[in-house]
C-alpha cells in the first residue's frame, strides 16, 4: 500500500490494516515453512506495508502528545559546570 494512501486512513483503517497485514505475513511464513515457494516476494512488501503503517501511527501519536504538551521556545541551555570550575580557578590564580 502506497504511503499516501496510509495516511488518509483513519485510526482504526490504520490499525485493521495492520492486523490483516499481519496475519497475511503469518500465513505466508508458515506455508514458506512448508516448502510453498510461492509469494515469497510477498513477505517483504507485507512487512513494509506493517512498518509503514507503525510508522504512521507513531508520527499521530507524536503529534498529539505534541499538541497537548506545547515546548517552551528559545529556552537558554543549562549552563556547563565544567565552565564554572575553569572560571573559579582563573580568578583564584589571580588572586
Amino acid at each position: 500500500m502506497e504511503l499516501d494512501k496510509i495516511r488518509t486512513l483513519t485510526d482504526e483503517e490504520l490499525v485493521s490494516t495492520r492486523n490483516s497485514a499481519a496475519e497475511q505475513l503469518f500465513r505466508l511464513r508458515f506455508q514458506k515453512s512448508l516448502g510453498n515457494q510461492e509469494g515469497v516476494k510477498k513477505l517483504r512488501v507485507l512487512k513494509l506495508d506493517i512498518a509503514r503503517t507503525n510508522t504512521i501511527a507513531r508520527e499521530r501519536s507524536l503529534a498529539a502528545d505534541k499538541a497537548a504538551n506545547p515546548a517552551v521556545k528559545n529556552a537558554a541551555p543549562a549552563k556547563s559546570k565544567r565552565t564554572e570550575r575553569k572560571h573559579a580557578t582563573a580568578q583564584k590564580a589571580k588572586a
